[in-house]
């Protein structure tokens, strides 16, 4: 279940900021997609549709294969030097890219 992931604060609030210079109806969707240097790569979008499997939080939806990887994650917001950016720390995570968003399990 999404609930199974925590969302930080700054996070909450970024998506939800972010949700709303978009139409009316249009979700936050995160995914675990397979590429990147490592295996997988995380991925941030919008979406307009809730697919059957979905989880859905507020804003966010997540799908069913995504979510068994990222359970137990926890999602933030930061704001750095080099950038903005979400954060996943996953403890399922065995190794990650420098880009943090490659990893593998």
């Amino acid at each position: 279940m999404i609930n199974e992931i925590k969302f930080t604060e700054k996070a909450i609030k970024q998506v939800s900021q972010l949700v709303s210079t978009k139409e009316h109806g249009t979700y936050f969707r995160i995914s675990v997609l397979g590429g990147g240097c490592s295996g997988f790569k995380y991925d941030f979008s919008f979406d307009k549709n809730i697919n059957q499997g979905d989880e859905k939080i507020k804003n966010i939806i997540i799908d069913k294969a995504s979510l068994e990887i990222l359970r137990g994650s926890e999602i933030d917001f930061a704001s750095e030097l080099m950038g903005t950016s979400f954060k996943i720390s996953n403890p399922k995570t065995k190794s990650s890219c420098g880009c943090g968003i490659s990893f593998s399990i």
